[in-house]
Formats: structure tokens, sequence, C-alpha cells
């Protein structure tokens, strides 16, 4: 997938990139360029600032979403083109998915209003989680 992807973003097709690629699609949550660092080390000796390149070269082909998350930090992750919202711990940063989207008769809504052709939203919680809730009252 990782060559296939490359090729019709019409980005070149590095080692680097298809590594980093991989590291994404094999990650079970969004991943900071810091942590795809420490997992690609192991393979190739590559600096931080590449990786930032490369993941914001994914990014502007869409083949990756970053997002700024509440603890100041950007996630990247595979954009698979689907559709998904997100509930996010602001203390430990585990994410839960949320199954139904509430914005859909919104979207249908301002498209009829505006005339615009609504291609997608991105919708996030923040807040704390049971676990931290419990560790927060007990301090």
């Amino acid at each position: 997938m990782n060559n296939k992807t490359l090729k019709s973003a019409e980005l070149k097709q590095t080692k680097k990139r298809i590594l980093i690629l991989s590291v994404l699609e094999k990650a079970s949550s969004a991943l900071t360029a810091e942590e795809i660092a420490e997992i690609t080390s192991q393979d190739i000796k590559m600096s931080i600032s590449t990786i930032y390149r490369a993941l914001n070269a994914l990014a502007e082909k869409n083949v990756v979403t970053k997002t700024l998350y509440q603890d100041g930090k950007t996630y990247y992750e595979i954009n698979n083109h689907t559709h998904k919202h997100t509930l996010i711990c602001t203390l430990c940063n585990e994410k839960v998915p949320i199954n139904t989207c509430p914005l859909e008769a919104l979207e249908d809504h301002l498209s009829q209003e505006t005339g615009y052709t609504i291609t997608g939203h991105s919708l996030e919680f923040f807040g704390v989680c049971p676990k931290c809730s419990i560790v927060k009252d007990e301090k």
C-alpha cells in the first residue's frame, strides 16, 4: 500500500517515507513525530527534522492527518478517509472512538444553507477518563 499511496499522491517513494507510513499503518492510535522517530530508529537513521518534513509532505497530500491535541503536541495518523470522532483524556491521552455522528444533520443543513459541498469534518471531545478521575479525586 505504501508505494501505491505515495505514487497516487505524487510523492517520491523513499525508504524513509515508506517506513514512516508503515509505522503509522501499524499504530493503534495517532503518533507524534518523536514517537515515530523512536520506532524508526531501529531500522533507519533519520533526524527528527527529516521526519517532520516527510510528515508535512504527507499531510499536504492528505496521506496522513495532522492534529494538534490539547497537550500541545501534534499527532499524525494514516488518513483512511473514513468518518470518525474521538474522545480524548486530557491527562493520560487515552483515545476512545465515538461510533455515532451527531453532525450529519448539521452538515446537511450547512450545505443547503451555504451552497457548500461539504467534503468532511473532524470532531474531538476532550475530558478526563474514569481512571484519571479516580486518581485525581484520591489526591
